[in-house]
């Protein structure tokens, strides 16, 4: 499925609308999840990125989805499956207030330490986020309608950042396997 793909320089705005999402979504369920954890390039100061928030909601295991599905509910969100990504369950609010994907995932899941230490890396890296940044602004320009050649793009960089991390093999080609495969979040 394809889609606009508009990448933006770095806005202050996004830390204080994750805050706001967060206040919202931890008054209905920090009684069953770990953490809730701003992600994505959004989460990265001074990263260019889609102007969506991206937000994982932290669980102990899978077992707790259908009342953290049944909190979520209340406040207008659909429950999505995992849209191709194993241990990660997608959201949708049917009109934000704020443009965001939010995912809940168990603390074990391949897919939020791939969120996680990719975040943490281009924190840490300010050179290693700068030419993410420069790549995403590529990408855009040539797959301005295809959000899923844009993130097939954005792979190999990627598993380039995890490799210098603590990630094992069997992780790194799990991460491949969740960049490759087709999937729009809109």
């Amino acid at each position: 499925m394809s889609s606009a793909v508009i990448v933006c320089p770095y806005s202050e705005e996004w830390p204080r609308q994750f805050s706001k999402l967060k206040a919202l979504l931890w008054i209905k369920v920090s009684d069953l999840a770990l953490a809730i954890e701003h992600v994505g390039s959004t989460s990265v100061q001074g990263l260019a990125a889609k102007p969506i928030i991206d937000i994982d909601i932290v669980i102990s295991d899978l077992s707790l989805l259908p009342q953290i599905a049944d909190k979520l509910a209340s406040l207008g969100y659909e429950h999505r499956g995992n849209l191709g990504i194993e241990n990660r369950e997608a959201f949708r609010h049917p009109q934000p207030e704020i443009k965001h994907n939010l995912y809940v995932c168990p603390s074990h899941s391949e897919a939020l330490l791939n969120h996680l230490s990719l975040r943490d890396a281009l924190r840490e890296n300010t050179a290693l986020r700068d030419e993410y940044g420069s790549l995403k602004f590529r990408l855009a320009e040539k797959f301005p309608n295809s959000i899923d050649d844009y993130i097939e793009g954005k792979t190999d960089f990627i598993l380039k950042v995890l490799a210098k991390g603590n990630l094992g093999k069997d992780s790194l080609e799990a991460i491949r396997k969740m960049n490759l495969a087709p999937k729009s979040k809109s």
